[in-house]
């Protein structure tokens, strides 16, 4: 009986033991903060990065459209003129004013500036990207002409369409903020007006 008693409260000592030793575990906190720095450092930095990403491409695009804006308003009053004006110049225009942000001679900017008999036919015009690529359309179907310039005389009906493709910086976010086949995303800007009252 003696020897019974003995073995039961052996066996009882060692398992209270191991869950004192348990317990003992779960309550130590060493390490703590390591673990929780190590489970939360991915989501916080991508999370930085999308925001940082996102910042940039956002001043990227406003520049755009004051450049654009700037440009257009030198075609309407006159102070750039059709004949002075081909895809050249109107590009060089445009990447002067984007400088701060982009790269030397702006690699990846297309214009079109084209003249419209009415708002109705400026309004047709549009563009889609398919596969990848920018596409210009006019009510829906491929533009046959693509980018071009032709800037219009006093009073004449204009819209400029600026398309810039945007770089994604950062290498694992490329593939979710990017819509071009490059890895890019397109930033664009557009002006419609009417001239104003020049000698031609």
């Amino acid at each position: 009986m003696v020897m019974m008693a003995s073995k039961n409260t052996g066996i009882e000592e060692a398992a209270g033991g191991r869950h004192r030793r348990r317990r003992g575990f779960l309550r130590n906190r060493d390490g703590v903060v390591a673990i929780e720095f190590a489970v939360l450092v991915l989501p916080f930095s991508l999370l930085i990065f999308a925001v940082l990403e996102s910042c940039i491409s956002f001043v990227g695009q406003q520049i755009l459209t004051n450049a654009t804006d700037e440009v257009a308003r030198f075609v309407r009053t006159g102070q750039v003129r059709a004949e002075d004006l081909d895809q050249d110049v109107l590009e060089k225009l445009i990447c002067d004013r984007l400088d701060l942000l982009v790269a030397s001679g702006c690699d990846g900017l297309d214009v079109d500036l084209r003249t419209h008999a009415s708002y109705a036919a400026a309004a047709a015009t549009g563009y889609k990207i398919d596969n990848g690529e920018i596409v210009l359309t006019i009510n829906g179907n491929v533009d046959p002409e693509g980018f071009k310039v032709e800037a219009g005389d006093s009073e004449d009906r204009n819209m400029l369409r600026v398309f810039y493709r945007w770089p994604v910086m950062t290498d694992f976010l490329r593939e979710t903020m990017s819509n071009l086949s490059d890895g890019k995303t397109l930033h664009f800007a557009t002006v419609t007006w009417k001239n104003e009252r020049f000698e031609n």
